[in-house]
């Protein structure tokens, strides 16, 4: 593996366009406007489809008029692949590529990527805090706020790129093979994208595929994954370089993405007394256990990025009892019942809200009190309400925030509007 300050391998050279992009949400336009110096740009968005002024594209609703003209389609991670757009490209033959791929060849940066179930966010940031620790230029991309094609062009060319790659991400790539690839886990997620877990991990392990002995994949132990990148696995905290008493994140959890973002920085060439400053300092991101406030001596919680069963486990997990938490969303497929135990055992009562507050309801009777409060207000109210000083108010979902938010940045930040103040 290329150390700190070595040249990454050569990328493959961009395809030949028109570029068609399909979707026109953040990483949609960020890709349209790093295509734009290489070749006509053509977009579609059955929503919203018009592009910022300082684009010139060629914009339709559906596309279908455009596609004849695509040299390739570029997929945004929200467009399914079962979008017509989509199978009339695969079914004439036009290569269908996502942004993330098409940045990654642009980049000729160092290259670490983070995916897993859980905590890719948490741990994309903590390595680059990491980074800065050990005064090395970073630039860290991803779904965790700047697309990645938002720094081609703009990233000096010593930086190492932080990037998270999540499942839509990697299923859209072809020959994409970070420097170094850290996998957190894998567990239920997005099964009403993916139809089954088997093809949500396929997903996941798809950054691995094209790697090559000069890479290293690092997994927890038991993963097999594919590809020819040297191996490394993380998972024991005496290969921690401080105490692991000494990490200022709250969690059992959080102490395995510790120790993952230990391990790629380790393997990256990052010194060891940078890496353990940073494991000190580093306090978390917003909108995962992210406390918010202290109102009659309960403290409140926003952990909104809690999004699936496995991350709200963990959430309830990180307090040792008296958690009044709110629970509900959109629903993504996949059950409940995996919260029982940490229900049963960690809280005392539970606020249901959104389009799964009934299924909620039947998966978590017989545990704690639960109450269907409909909405976000209406939980935070019943939740303060029945809290006694030392108790916590977790917003952790386990749920998706489609049925009353834009994403569930707006449902955390709805939730730290709410929070009673002393």
């Amino acid at each position: 593996m290329a150390r700190t300050g070595a040249m990454p391998l050569i990328r493959p050279a961009l395809p030949d366009g028109p570029y068609l992009v399909v979707g026109l949400a953040r990483s949609g336009i960020a890709a349209a406007r790093m295509l734009r110096p290489h070749g006509e740009v053509l977009a579609c968005d059955s929503g919203r489809p018009e592009l910022p002024d300082d684009l010139d594209a060629e914009v339709e609703s559906d596309g279908v008029g455009l596609l004849e003209r695509a040299g390739v389609v570029v997929k945004s991670p929200g467009v399914p692949q079962e979008a017509p757009l989509i199978e009339a490209a695969r079914a004439r033959g036009v290569p269908v590529l996502g942004e993330l791929e098409l940045a990654w060849r642009l980049l000729p940066n160092r290259f670490v990527a983070v995916t897993g179930t859980n905590g890719k966010t948490t741990t994309v940031e903590l390595l680059g805090a990491i980074w800065r620790a050990a005064s090395f230029p970073v630039a860290v991309a991803g779904n965790v706020g700047t697309p990645l094609s938002a720094l081609v062009g703009e990233v000096e060319p010593d930086a190492t790129v932080i990037c998270e790659v999540s499942s839509f991400q990697a299923e859209d790539s072809e020959a994409f093979a970070p420097d170094v690839g850290l996998l957190l886990n894998v567990e239920e997620d997005h099964l009403d994208r993916h139809g089954t877990f088997a093809a949500y991990r396929e997903a996941k392990l798809g950054m691995f595929r094209s790697q090559t002995p000069d890479q290293v994949a690092i997994a927890p132990p038991g993963f097999h994954l594919p590809g020819r990148a040297r191996r490394e696995t993380f998972g024991d905290p005496g290969e921690l370089p401080l105490p692991a008493a000494d990490i200022r994140l709250r969690g059992a959890h959080n102490l395995e993405n510790a120790m993952g973002a230990s391990a790629a920085a380790l393997a990256a060439g990052v010194p060891a007394e940078a890496v353990a400053a940073a494991l000190r300092d580093f306090a978390g991101v917003p909108h995962r256990l992210e406390e918010v406030g202290r109102s009659g001596g309960v403290l409140y919680v926003n952990d909104s990025k809690a999004t699936n069963v496995a991350s709200a486990r963990r959430g309830i997990e990180a307090f040792e009892g008296g958690v009044h938490a709110i629970l509900g969303g959109s629903l993504k497929g996949g059950d409940f019942t995996g919260l029982r135990e940490p229900v049963r055992s960690r809280c005392r009562g539970c606020y249901l809200i959104g389009e799964a507050a009934e299924q909620l309801e039947r998966d978590l009777a017989e545990t704690v009190p639960l109450r269907l409060c409909g909405d976000l207000e209406g939980a935070v109210d019943a939740a303060a309400r029945s809290a006694s000083p030392g108790d916590v108010v977790l917003l952790s979902p386990a749920c998706a925030s489609f049925d009353q938010f834009r994403d569930y940045e707006e449902r955390g930040d709805r939730f730290r509007a709410l929070v009673p103040r002393a």
